[in-house]
């Protein structure tokens, strides 16, 4: 046997044992998913790719990775949405050049590129349609004035906005209904299908009243005092306070537990804890402090507050919920038992002629590691479904240096089970805010173009960052989707 036909065969034994245990670990993976036996086929299909994607990357790939590439096969590096079709069409590749009849047959071209298929139904029925110059859908969070400005939507829309985002932490019922009205509004005058997403708002985990000297900022080795209950006050020894949203910030803490405020703009380790209060000392800020504010986010990533994602305000909200918008975004969703109680809470009102879109907001660690029971959780109800990386809540609880890794591990798993993501936080933020786009925040608005959807907050300038957004993810198209980069003609050499 010649030396190239036996190193192929050698391979292809490789290959072969990678794929008879990916197999046999899949199958405890997929028993252990509730409802994973209730779901239609092509779910129940992207159930099974995500648990063979999941089952493949316990393994190390990276010595086989560098075998297959010099022979010219695929390295197995853009699998995630076809594991066993690209496996397959490996070993049919390896069995050619052995000369031999390949194990398994090789996969159709309509089989090896189902998942993409699938994925694409999965986003046109939850965001509707995409644009025809682009893949990718904007969505904008709209600010409250938009309630009364028919025309600033309109003008939104033509810019590119394919999703308006209602924020229910913010404004009333009565607002909300007119800015889904006026996003109906520019639906129709544009003949071009717009959705709505509406946030519930969750256990807002906030600060409310601040106590401390005017003007004055938190630095390094200053104490904050965080109170459960009544108005915030100062002492020699700390001389910032602020109240909480919820008492069990202060309650559920101990010693040593980090606390992040704002987005990570301050960091702070609890030093001690007595009745009704906690002090924080704190051990970094951004260069030249952080302002104490009130309505600014407190993440503990070190704490098991017990809280529950639906409150009493938000089963207030569902029913303008159910009667204006086209999906509902799930914030503070950790398990997969918070979806059943969500569609508890869901089935109190009568069905709609449309299934209602959820989307899964995943900011906290918990949520990261049980996505897999959320997305089998979730695609056993009849309704569309999709995931929201929320980047700033992730990246004050897991930490700034590993959310660039955690998002992409968040679209990996989701394209492997066939479900679209939303790319969201800080989006073209200082084009948002300045109407000046940072050359980082560039970049980083280019690689959301591997998502289904990107997510631009609000802002002075929003308007011109719908139209760059646009023309952006229309560029990136033609040079990459999902991991695949698409090798157009280039002309600038």
């Amino acid at each position: 046997m010649p030396h190239a036909v036996e190193n192929a065969s050698a391979l292809a034994d490789e290959l072969l044992a990678l794929r008879k245990d990916i197999i046999e670990q899949a199958v405890p993976m997929l028993a252990g998913l509730a409802g994973a036996g209730q779901m239609a086929e092509e779910k129940r299909a992207g159930l099974e790719n995500l648990c063979h994607y999941l089952a493949l990357r316990h393994h190390d790939l990276r010595p086989l990775q560098r075998k297959l590439m010099w022979r010219g096969l695929s390295s197995l590096g853009r699998l995630e949405s076809r594991v066993l079709p690209t496996i397959d069409a490996v070993l049919a590749a390896l069995a050619a050049i052995c000369g031999t009849n390949p194990a398994f047959p090789p996969p159709s071209e309509e089989r090896f590129f189902l998942g993409e298929s699938l994925l694409r139904q999965a986003a046109d029925e939850l965001f509707g349609p995409p644009r025809v110059h682009r893949r990718g859908r904007i969505m904008v969070t709209l600010p409250s004035e938009a309630a009364a400005q028919p025309d600033f939507v309109l003008d939104l829309a033509k810019r590119g906005m394919d999703v308006a985002r209602i924020n229910c932490a913010h404004d009333d019922e009565r607002a909300w209904a007119e800015m889904a009205r006026h996003v109906r509004a520019a639906s129709a005058a544009l003949d071009r299908r717009l959705t709505v997403l509406m946030d519930i708002a969750g256990p807002k985990i906030r600060t409310e009243a601040v106590a401390g000297e005017k003007g004055t900022r938190l630095k390094a080795g200053d104490l904050l005092r965080l109170v459960a209950k009544g108005a915030p006050y100062v002492t020699p020894e700390a001389a910032f306070c602020a109240a909480v949203s919820l008492p069990e910030i202060v309650t559920r803490v101990s010693v040593g537990d980090r606390i992040r405020y704002d987005d990570g703009k301050l960091e702070g380790v609890v030093e001690s804890v007595s009745e009704g209060e906690a002090l924080v000392r704190v051990g970094r800020t951004k260069t030249g402090g952080a302002k104490l504010k009130p309505e600014k986010g407190l993440n503990l990533p070190d704490t098991a507050l017990g809280l529950s994602p639906l409150t009493a305000k938000d089963h207030s909200d569902l029913a303008a919920i159910i009667g204006q918008a086209d999906m509902l975004g799930y914030s503070f969703v950790s398990r997969a038992d918070d979806i059943d109680l969500l569609e508890e809470a869901l089935a109190e009102f009568p069905p709609r002629e449309h299934a209602l879109g959820l989307i899964a907001k995943i900011e906290q660690p918990q949520a990261v590691t049980s996505l897999p029971a959320l997305i089998a959780r979730a695609r056993c109800r009849e309704r569309p479904f999709g995931v929201m990386i929320a980047r700033g809540d992730l990246a004050a609880e897991i930490g700034f240096e590993r959310v660039a890794e955690m998002q992409e591990e968040i679209l990996w798993i989701c394209e492997a089970a066939f479900v679209p993501t939303v790319w969201a936080t800080q989006v073209l933020e200082d084009l948002v805010k300045t109407g000046l786009p940072s050359r980082g925040e560039m970049t980083d608005a280019a690689m959301a173009a591997r998502a289904e959807c990107v997510m631009l907050n609000k802002g002075p300038a929003v308007s011109e960052a719908v139209s760059l957004l646009d023309s952006l993810l229309a560029r990136m198209d033609a040079h990459i989707f999902k991991k695949t980069p698409t090798l157009r003609a280039l002309k600038s050499w």
